[in-house]
C-alpha cells in the first residue's frame, strides 16, 4: 500500500544582520556540542540554536548566548517541524568562521544551507512525520560577471569585508 506523500514549502525568517545555518543532526547532545562549538569560536559571536528532537518527547531543545537569536531559531525549527533539523542563527560572525566547526560536530550529518539570503525549505511529509528534502537558498542568477562585477567582488573581499588581504 502506497504513502501519501505531501510537500510544502516553509519560509525561514533571519533577523537583519543575521546568517542561518540550517542542517540535520541525529541526537539529543546535539544543541549542546553545538553551543561548545560556536562560544569557543568567537568572544563577539552571539547566537540561537534549535533543535528538532525526532523520538522520545519530541521536543524543540534549544540554547545560545542571545536570547533573541534562540527564540527566532526556535520559530523557525517550528517551521520547519522535521525530524533531527537543527537552526543556528548567527549575530557578530559569518558561516564561514564556524561551518568547519559545525560539520566536525560529531552528531552532525549534513549541513542543508548557510546563508543570510531569503531561505525556503522544501519539506516532504508522510504518515510518519517530515523530512526536509532540500532548500531555495536566495535568487536565481541575472547573468554573468564582467570585469567591472568582478573588481567589485575583490573589493567587497579584501576591503569591505577583511577576507584576502
Amino acid at each position: 500500500m502506497a504513502e501519501a506523500l505531501r510537500w510544502s514549502v516553509e519560509s525561514l525568517e533571519i533577523p537583519e544582520g543575521c546568517n542561518l545555518v540550517l542542517g540535520q543532526s541525529h541526537f539529543i547532545k546535539t544543541v549542546e556540542d553545538l553551543y561548545e562549538a560556536l562560544v569557543t569560536s568567537s568572544p563577539s559571536l552571539e547566537f540561537g540554536i534549535a533543535f528538532c528532537e525526532a523520538s522520545g518527547d519530541c521536543l524543540i531543545r534549544r540554547d545560545g548566548n542571545a536570547p533573541d537569536l534562540v527564540q527566532a531559531a526556535v520559530e523557525n525549527a517550528r517551521r520547519v517541524n522535521a525530524g533531527h533539523v537543527f537552526v543556528v542563527l548567527l549575530r557578530n560572525g559569518y558561516p564561514i568562521n564556524v561551518l568547519d566547526r559545525i560539520k566536525r560536530v560529531q552528531e552532525v550529518c549534513r549541513v542543508f544551507a548557510a546563508t543570510a539570503n531569503p531561505l525556503q525549505v522544501l519539506v516532504a511529509q508522510t504518515e510518519q512525520g517530515r523530512g526536509v528534502a532540500g532548500v531555495v537558498d536566495g535568487f536565481p542568477t541575472l547573468g554573468v560577471e564582467t570585469e567591472e562585477d568582478a573588481a567589485g567582488r575583490r573589493h567587497l573581499l579584501r576591503e569591505i569585508i577583511g577576507y584576502k588581504r
